[in-house]
């Protein structure tokens, strides 16, 4: 079971709420697409499952109905006895919290391992996410539902036109990819962007063996001034003999370097002016 549009709405009406927009709430209330969600998330029996900013439950509803054991995150005080009522006779267990702020190793102590399934607000999606990869190995998936420009940017890939700093952070931690869109019918209040659905596997190790404060002090570096070549954007920071040492030429930009390739040129230069 899940909860419709109406459902939703008269659960709102009945506690006195509405969806908040300084939380950046908007409900997912069809049927098919938290069932969609579910199916893509590929979870079941045996799996740990979180999800952040479970609202009034209709995807958790449809993540317990997988048979895993499911753990759900809201920061709303206001919406929490509503999600509790809606969830606990499903098994879910739901913690009280802000998830950029959560002592997460807490949180997530029954389990080694553990996937994310969550309808991300989109204020606070992009930096969640890396923080999470940073952050939270206990997480080894995610499938999370984002603005579709935000989805773009975190599975971009080196030549697309959405590649930055997060494409380049979530390929250091894992491989992603966009395994879905979702049209803004679905939720409510309706939104007025599309969403994306990204799904996130968390590497076995980092894509490569760079001191991480130096590689990503690169790459700020290099996408802060985007549109100059390296040589100039990285000035000061970089060396010509650098920049061979990594095969990489002077005269590329920002957008052309992959992370392996940022990786190389961090190594070939192990400056600490590059923090500064």
């Amino acid at each position: 079971m899940t909860l419709t549009r109406t459902q939703a709405v008269a659960l709102l009406e009945a506690h006195g709420l509405a969806p908040s927009r300084a939380l950046g709430q908007n409900f997912v209330v069809d049927p098919n697409t938290v069932r969609r969600i579910a199916r893509l998330a590929g979870v079941g029996p045996g799996d740990a499952v979180v999800e952040i900013g479970a609202g009034l439950g209709s995807l958790t509803l449809a993540l317990a109905a997988t048979g895993a054991d499911v753990t759900a995150v809201e920061v709303d005080r206001h919406l929490v006895p509503v999600l509790r009522e809606v969830v606990a006779p499903a098994g879910v267990r739901v913690v009280e919290g802000d998830a950029l702020t959560l002592r997460w190793d807490e949180v997530l102590a029954g389990s080694e391992r553990w996937v994310l399934v969550a309808n991300l607000p989109y204020n606070v999606a992009t930096p969640l996410v890396l923080d999470l990869l940073d952050d939270v190995p206990a997480i080894a998936r995610m499938l999370v539902m984002v603005q579709r420009e935000a989805g773009e940017r975190l599975a971009a890939e080196v030549g697309d036109p959405a590649y930055g700093i997060p494409s380049v952070k979530v390929r250091y931690w894992a491989s992603a990819r966009l395994v879905g869109k979702v049209g803004p019918d679905v939720f409510l209040p309706r939104p007025r962007v599309e969403s994306a659905l990204v799904e996130l596997t968390r590497l076995p190790a980092p894509a490569v063996d760079a001191d991480p404060e130096r590689l990503f002090a690169l790459v700020r570096a290099g996408f802060g001034q985007r549109r100059k070549m390296l040589r100039r954007s990285l000035s000061g920071l970089v060396g010509p003999e650098a920049f061979a040492a990594a095969g990489l030429r002077p005269e590329a930009r920002a957008e052309e370097l992959s992370v392996e390739d940022w990786g190389r040129l961090a190594t070939a230069s192990p400056s600490p002016a590059a923090d500064g």
